[in-house]
């Protein structure tokens, strides 16, 4: 399968493998590129397919989103003739909340559903945030916030032009996070699969957990690490993802 022209925006890798397209929507102040190394593991029975959100990489002149919902809606509105048939929804992070509300429309819209949502590092949706509030932090202080949980190159961090560059889509990816407001909705129709480091700091395993009450076919699986422990588990973690699609 190919997509389709209004689609390449938002798959600049496009399709690869030939069997579930797991697409994979990217954390805070990363680009669909983060996925890249994941497709080495397609196969005849799993796809990969890096979504790109507009404001990064060969979407930088687009304008940012600042609000999760309408993130959604746009995404729902770019790839919406991709979502039939045999595919599935990933996310990390920030990923994990857009995934999630994709996911959601879908289901209330009565699209062709996925077959599975894969949600990683980020406390369920439903939770309120008590944590400290990052997008607005003086530069100094953010900077602190993200060396603290790791996931960025030392060599950002210290360069304050590479930095000046790159916080305006971080701030906005924060934003989205941050400023999410949870509208109760009936559980997903489709299997939930939860995935965390077991020392994040910014979603513990009863945060994780709680994911558990918005589907009534879900499982948790956490590994050693923090925020960013997906780094060294992909292919632990797609050998999950290829179990539980097979099931």
């Amino acid at each position: 399968m190919t997509a389709t022209a209004t689609a390449r925006r938002w798959l600049p890798f496009g399709v690869n493998g030939t069997g579930t397209r797991l697409f994979c929507f990217p954390h805070a102040g990363a680009s669909a590129v983060v996925y890249n190394g994941w497709r080495e593991y397609a196969d005849a029975g799993l796809s990969i397919c890096p979504v790109q959100p507009p404001g990064r990489a060969e979407r930088g002149r687009e304008t940012l989103h600042r609000d999760a919902e309408a993130l959604a809606d746009d995404v729902v509105a770019g790839l919406g003739d991709e979502f039939t048939g045999n595919y599935a929804l990933f996310g990390h992070s920030v990923g994990a909340l857009v995934a999630y509300l994709v996911a959601r429309r879908l289901a209330e819209r009565g699209r062709d559903l996925p077959r599975h949502l894969f949600v990683s590092g980020r406390a369920a949706p439903q939770l309120p945030d008590r944590r400290r509030q990052l997008r607005a932090l003086p530069v100094a202080e953010l900077t602190a916030e993200l060396r603290a949980l790791g996931g960025l190159p030392e060599a950002l961090l210290r360069d304050r032009s590479l930095l000046e560059m790159f916080l305006p889509l971080l701030r906005a990816d924060l934003a989205l996070n941050e400023t999410y407001w949870h509208r109760p909705a009936d559980p997903l129709p489709f299997g939930l699969t939860v995935f965390g480091g077991h020392g994040d700091p910014r979603a513990d395993h009863l945060e994780l957990a709680a994911w558990q009450d918005l589907a009534e076919d879900s499982e948790l699986v956490t590994y050693p690490g923090g925020h960013f422990y997906l780094d060294r588990r992909a292919p632990e973690l797609l050998a999950v993802v290829r179990r539980r699609l097979a099931g």
